[in-house]
């Protein structure tokens, strides 16, 4: 429990006591670090959040919620229906003469002479492999706020998908209540609130798959296989329509896959591989705080959750691709299309099989591990992820966002989050209205001091009107007004060891230990890194971390800590906590540099 008086008492003997203790060791923390607790390497399930099941995905025409597995009987009927009619329009003269125009492919269209070759086939399978693992921890990041908007306001009721119930009303409802279990085999790791460990797979794999993704660009190009992807003619569009019909007719075209695509192989794979491909990877950057906010007006325009949908709408054309395009490879000659895409043959034997098996064997045995193997070294995947992302939040942090918003953009909602303070001291501030509130700035700095509430308030005020980005998903644009960091910085005066700035909160975290974050000292310098004590030109509210709250706004929402305790300049963190930068980065593998 946090003890009343020493909450907001700074008395001027410990100021003294804590300049002349920094002095003589500079490795002494503030008092609140003694209760920061360490943490697992492992995933502790008797301490994680509670399974909470879901409900049923559901997406909303107009004001009606309809439940999507209603589409899959609606499909299956289609599918018979579309049969049916492609069946009686081959009795059609007028078809027979168009099929007979329009067999299937131009006649000009190019055909390549070396058939697929072995970097063709192993890009292949690289790209299933690691698209199996993108969409798995997809929908395990999804989870942790099942619910999707047009619009940047998440306001609850205007999302068009959801697969959890509707906000409860008459309670205070977190973004982490909201979030749902996923089933072990289908997310990764299936555990609630597991989205740190999910993005570390989503993002290691993307990337290795943004890598496989240039090879493959480079090497169509460079080897003259672009030709099967790349329509050439217009006629490739009544080329489509007529093979379509046939496939539906369950009459199916010549095959000359070999050496050219039928014109709708040729467009679903230039689809696939030129739209849909780069669509996920740019709607995957815009959900970034430090590129969204760096796009001003265009980051408002495609914001986080347009971007959100558009990103979940490509996995569903993957999805729909491949069950389309793995039905097609079984049903019109399973041999010999394994042969060409796994063996590099052209016939009919048992070769390709004889890759494919055990191909198919190693994505279902690491799809097997991925869950246990996250839960039992969940610390080992976040390690290895945060090495392999470095590069890329390191050019982030480079990035400059400095956009703003109006107030008519002030959303209507913002989702509370975080786990309240629980003390009688905290409790006795709040009653006080933080009268007798004192901010302590220690560490490695000059003037260790202790500022008032009052004296915060006196300071020189800055407003700004940015968007929040919160880890689990959703979004919010908000007024913070509250003190520039950078002022703090003139008066305390960081010396040139200090590399971090630690702060501390009055609350606890989830589990246990209280609740800390770690900055680049950079950060605070920022222009638009504020001490908040406002939010929406009203007094900072408790569920929104009164007395103050921290705004740096090129990172994500868990980083600005709430209802601030004591701030610390470092030149070290491993010492503190678990030593991997703050409380989720210690507990739950959050990432500890978030710009995206």
């Amino acid at each position: 429990m946090i003890e009343s008086a020493p909450d907001y008492a700074f008395p001027d003997k410990w100021t003294a006591r804590l300049t002349m203790a920094h002095v003589s060791d500079p490795s002494s923390h503030d008092r609140i670090a003694d209760e920061l607790s360490s943490a697992d390497d492992r995933v502790v399930l008797s301490e994680w959040l509670p399974p909470q099941s879901g409900m049923v995905p559901k997406i909303r025409i107009g004001r009606r919620w309809i439940n999507v597995l209603w589409g899959f009987p609606i499909a299956f009927l289609l599918l018979i229906f579309a049969i049916a009619v492609a069946q009686a329009l081959r009795e059609i003269p007028a078809v027979q003469d168009f099929l007979l125009r329009y067999p299937g492919a131009p006649p000009s269209a190019p055909a390549v002479t070396a058939g697929f070759p072995l970097w063709v086939r192993l890009q292949h399978f690289l790209n299933l492999w690691f698209m199996t693992f993108i969409i798995r921890a997809g929908i395990q990041v999804l989870a942790d706020h099942p619910r999707l908007y047009w619009k940047r306001d998440c306001t609850p009721g205007t999302e068009w998908f959801r697969f959890q119930t509707a906000v409860p009303a008459g309670r205070i409802w977190t973004a982490k209540d909201d979030s749902v279990t996923i089933p072990a085999w289908l997310g990764i790791p299936g555990l609630r609130h597991s989205i740190g460990l999910a993005r570390w797979w989503h993002y290691s794999f993307g990337l290795l798959w943004i890598v496989n993704g240039v090879v493959v660009y480079t090497l169509l190009f460079m080897t003259g296989q672009w030709v099967r992807l790349v329509p050439d003619t217009f006629e490739v569009f009544p080329n489509a329509l007529s093979t379509g019909l046939q496939y539906l007719s369950l009459n199916f075209p010549q095959d000359d896959s070999w050496v050219k695509y039928n014109s709708l192989q040729q467009l679903a794979y230039f689809i696939t591989v030129f739209v849909a491909a780069p669509v996920s990877i740019v709607t995957g950057l815009l959900q970034s705080p430090a590129i969204s906010n760096k796009l001003g007006w265009l980051g408002g325009v495609f914001n986080r959750q347009w971007a959100r949908s558009v990103h979940f709408l490509a996995m569903w054309w993957f999805l729909i691709f491949i069950l389309v395009h793995v039905t097609l490879v079984f049903i019109t000659g399973a041999r010999v299309n394994l042969n060409m895409m796994f063996a590099g043959v052209h016939d009919a034997s048992w070769s390709g099989f004889v890759v494919f098996v055990p191909s198919m064997a190693l994505v279902a045995l690491t799809w097997w591990l991925a869950s246990p193997f996250t839960i039992r070294y969940a610390r080992v995947v976040q390690s290895i992820g945060a090495m392999m992302m470095r590069p890329f939040i390191f050019l982030t942090q480079w990035w400059d966002p400095t956009s703003q918003l109006t107030e008519q953009d002030i959303s209507p909602h913002f989702w509370p989050n975080g786990t309240m303070p629980a003390s009688t001291g905290f409790e006795a501030q709040i009653a006080e209205r933080f009268a007798r509130f004192v901010l302590r700035v220690d560490g490695l700095v000059e003037k260790p001091s202790a500022f008032s509430y009052a004296e915060l308030k006196a300071m020189p005020k800055q407003d700004q009107i940015t968007t929040h980005f919160c880890i689990q998903g959703w979004s919010g644009v908000a007024k913070w007004g509250g003190v520039p960091m950078r002022h703090i910085l003139e008066l305390v005066r960081p010396l040139p060891d200090a590399r971090y700035a630690v702060f501390y909160s009055f609350a606890d975290g989830g589990a246990a230990g209280r609740y800390y974050d770690v900055h680049l000292i950079a950060d605070m310098r920022h222009a638009l890194t504020i001490l908040a004590y406002e939010m929406n030109g009203a007094p900072l509210s408790v569920l929104h971390g009164a007395p103050l709250r921290l705004r740096c706004e090129n990172q994500l929402g868990f980083k600005m800590v709430k209802w601030i305790a004591a701030i610390e300049f470092v030149h070290d963190f491993a010492d503190l906590g678990a030593g991997q930068g703050g409380y989720n980065e210690d507990h739950e593998f959050y990432g500890y540099r978030t710009p995206i």
